[in-house]
């Protein structure tokens, strides 16, 4: 059983976090860095297949060499936005990946467990979502720990496969910066720029079947 202050202390975590940008050049202790790891690596997966493996990257000139692939995929997907949206997309920082003391690649590795994992057989996605599921917790105790994160989702997976001698098979999921920051919102920073607004949850539950409320 949880006590209320720890109930409390688990919801303002998930409610508090944030996908952030700019970040301090303040370093992160080994201690806390393996914390947020191991907060990853207890993560839920179908079948218990553990398919993530995590890459942490120090190295300044292959943070650099991420932020360029990323920066050239953002730039190319500008071309999808019309107007106002495309400037605020274009505006999207990718320097968090230079700025931050450490960047995290989190990958999934769809072998992993051999052919026949359960649940993986019926349906093959399993395995990211359960890779996102140890993204999500990674998250959290990022946030418990005072640290902020930023996920950058847009390059070309080739890209940084060649980068970090990647397998081909293997899926680099997430670019996850991580650091302290000075700069930590109220709200979601896309929300913030008018990007797209919260969904009303009463409109996204059903009772028994689709679209009954």
């Amino acid at each position: 059983m949880f006590t209320n202050d720890e109930q409390a202390a688990v919801y303002k975590a998930i409610y508090n976090r944030r996908d952030i940008r700019s970040f301090l050049p303040d370093p992160i202790s080994k201690e806390v860095l393996q914390r947020i790891l191991d907060a990853a690596h207890h993560a839920p997966s179908v079948g218990f297949m553990q398919p993530w493996s995590f890459i942490v990257v120090s190295s300044q000139e292959i943070k650099n060499r991420l932020a360029w692939a990323a920066d050239k995929e953002r730039r190319a997907l500008a071309i999808h936005y019309e107007g106002g949206k495309e400037n605020k997309f274009l505006s999207l920082k990718v320097e968090g990946l230079k700025e931050a003391p450490y960047t995290i690649c989190v990958t999934c590795d769809p072998t992993r467990g051999g052919s026949h994992v359960l649940g993986r057989n019926s349906i093959p996605e399993t395995d990211i979502l359960s890779t996102a599921c140890a993204i999500q917790n990674m998250w959290l105790a990022a946030c418990a720990e005072g640290l902020a994160m930023g996920w950058v989702s847009f390059y070309k997976k080739n890209d940084i496969r060649d980068i970090l001698d990647i397998p081909p098979h293997v899926e680099p999921i997430a670019l996850m910066s991580v650091g302290y920051t000075d700069q930590y919102p109220d709200k979601p920073i896309l929300e913030l720029a008018n990007w797209e607004k919260r969904r009303s949850k009463d409109d996204l539950i059903f009772e028994d079947k689709w679209g009954k409320k």
